[in-house]
C-alpha cells in the first residue's frame, strides 16, 4: 500500500473519535444527497426525523448482482436490515440487491454507534434507537422474513444500554453482555413475530487491527446465537479478508473478476488490486470522506459491494 497502515489508523482515529477501539467513541458515516419521500423507510441517524428511501432508489451498486437468482417460492420476502454505522453506509446498496435479485419488500433502520442493546425493548432512554424502531417493534409492524443484524462490537461510553462495560475495561463483562444481549434481541423478535417468526441473519464482521480477537469472539457469539436458534449467518467479513487470513486487515485485496469487468470496484486496475479502506479511515468501507452526518455512502465502494453480496446471497441460499 501506498502508506504504511498505521498513517491511516491515526489519521482514522482524530477523524472518528478513536472508533477503532469500541470503548472510545461512536461510530459515523459518510452524507449522501437528501433522498425523495416514499414508502420504505430509511433512518439515518439517532434522534432525527429519518428521510425516507424509495424503492427505485439505490446507490449505483444496486443493480450488480449477486449470481443468485430469484426466490421460488417466496415471490417477494419482506427484509429488514438494523445495526450501526457499517449497516448505515450499507443500507442503500444493501436495498438494491434485494430488490433486484431477490425481489425483496426492504426496510432498513441502522443507527451509528448502536450495539445490541439499543434495539431491545425495554432500555428506554438509555438507548440511542427510539422506541418505534426498535426490533421488536419493527416486527410486529413490518411482518419481515428476514431480519439481518450487522453490529461491528460497539460498546462507547455514548451507548448509555451498555452501562459503561467496554473491551478495554473488562473484557469478560463485555462478551458476556452480547452474549446475553444476543440471546434476548433473538427472543425479542420471535415474541414480537409470534407464529410467524423471522429468520435472523448475523452477519459476520471483517478484520479490525488494533483489536483482531474481539471481531474473532464477537464474531462467535452470533455464531453460536444462530445455531442455538436455528438462524442464519452471512460471513461478509470474508469477503473482505485476505483469503488465507481470514482475521488479518488490509486496505487491499486483489480484484475480484467481477471488479475487473466493472472498472470502479477496481480502484488500482494496473496491480489488479482494489482498495477496502481510504487512508484516513480503517474501520469503515465507504469511499468517501467520513462526516458528522451519518448517512448511507453516496459513491462506489468496492467493501460495501462485497459486503452485501455477501448478506444478499445467504438470504438467496435459504430461498431456493
Amino acid at each position: 500500500m501506498r502508506k504504511p497502515w498505521m498513517v491511516g489508523v491515526l489519521a482514522g482515529l482524530l477523524l472518528l473519535g478513536a472508533c477503532g477501539d469500541p470503548s472510545s467513541g461512536p461510530e459515523s458515516a459518510a452524507s449522501v444527497p437528501s433522498a425523495p419521500k416514499a414508502s420504505s423507510t430509511t433512518h439515518q441517524r439517532p434522534a432525527a426525523t429519518p428521510e425516507a428511501e424509495s424503492d427505485a432508489e439505490t446507490a449505483g451498486e444496486a443493480k450488480t448482482g449477486t449470481g443468485a437468482s430469484a426466490p421460488s417460492h417466496r415471490a417477494r420476502p419482506t427484509v429488514l436490515y438494523l445495526g450501526d454505522s457499517l449497516a448505515m453506509e450499507n443500507q442503500k446498496v444493501l436495498g438494491g440487491l434485494m430488490r433486484d435479485e431477490l425481489k425483496a419488500r426492504y426496510t432498513s433502520a441502522p443507527y451509528s454507534g448502536t450495539t445490541l442493546c439499543d434495539y431491545l425493548e425495554g432500555t428506554g432512554e438509555d438507548s440511542l434507537v427510539p422506541p418505534k424502531d426498535k426490533a421488536a417493534a419493527l416486527v410486529r409492524t413490518l411482518r419481515p422474513d428476514f431480519v439481518v443484524l450487522q453490529f461491528w462490537g460497539n460498546a462507547w461510553d455514548y451507548t448509555p444500554c451498555m452501562d459503561g462495560i467496554a473491551y478495554d475495561k473488562a473484557r469478560d463483562k463485555y462478551f458476556a453482555r452480547y452474549t446475553a444481549d444476543a440471546r434476548r434481541l433473538t427472543d425479542q423478535i420471535a415474541g414480537a413475530a409470534g407464529g410467524d417468526r423471522p429468520k435472523v441473519v448475523w452477519v459476520l464482521q471483517g478484520p479490525d487491527p488494533m483489536t483482531p480477537d474481539r471481531v474473532r469472539r464477537v464474531n462467535t457469539i452470533y455464531e453460536r446465537q444462530a445455531a442455538a436458534s436455528g438462524d442464519l449467518l452471512a460471513d461478509a467479513g470474508k469477503a473482505v479478508s485476505p483469503a488465507s487470513a481470514r482475521y488479518t486487515w488490509t486496505q487491499y485485496l486483489p480484484c475480484t473478476a467481477y471488479e475487473r469487468e466493472h472498472t470502479p470496484y477496481c480502484t488500482q486496475p494496473g496491480s489488479s488490486r482494489t482498495a477496502l479502506h481510504r487512508d484516513d479511515d480503517y474501520l469503515h468501507f465507504c469511499m468517501a470522506p467520513t462526516t458528522s452526518t451519518p448517512k448511507p455512502c453516496p459513491v462506489r465502494s468496492p467493501g460495501i459491494l462485497r459486503i452485501t453480496r455477501a448478506i444478499t446471497g445467504a438470504v438467496a441460499a435459504q430461498l431456493s
